[in-house]
């Protein structure tokens, strides 16, 4: 499934943004990396992922501020995000309003198969997406058949 999916990791921390990497490079991910939000708007707009992992304190533009900008692109506004926030559980329902696609809590990355588990949500999140594409794509061409029909 994972077959060379573009993944735009964006983190701060040195330390999570090369073990994430490798570990989603591990999975069969293609990974780019960005270190603030700047850097991460830049790339995501030159690479244009199939997904990107949005760390949400960042420097220069906080992660909020990028996945606001994110959505309001149209380059952008497609791509899946998936949170990564140290907060707790109360910020999701605003960040999934807010245009994310899915939220992976950091704390769950201090353990070992943390990095795994990370791989596996964005397998996840990418399912889902081409699944719902697929779904939106059947039911146009079918809506098509039927205009083209009468």
């Amino acid at each position: 499934m994972a077959v060379n999916s573009k993944v735009l990791l964006v983190e701060d921390s040195k330390f999570l943004r090369m073990a994430n990497e490798r570990a989603l490079s591990k999975a069969g991910f293609e990974v780019s990396t960005a270190a603030d939000g700047e850097e991460a708007l830049q790339v995501a707009n030159d690479k244009l992922p199939d997904i990107i992992l949005l760390d949400m304190m960042l420097p220069k533009i906080s992660g909020p501020e990028v996945l606001k900008a994110l959505k309001a692109s149209p380059a952008t506004m497609d791509i899946p995000v998936i949170v990564l926030t140290s907060l707790s559980q109360k910020n999701e329902e605003k960040l999934i309003h807010e245009g994310a696609a899915a939220y992976f809590e950091k704390s769950t990355l201090e353990l070992d198969k943390g990095s795994d588990r990370l791989a596996a949500t964005v397998e996840t999140v990418l399912r889902r997406i081409n699944h719902q594409k697929s779904l939106d794509l059947r039911l146009r061409e079918l809506a098509v058949k039927k205009a083209t029909a009468g």
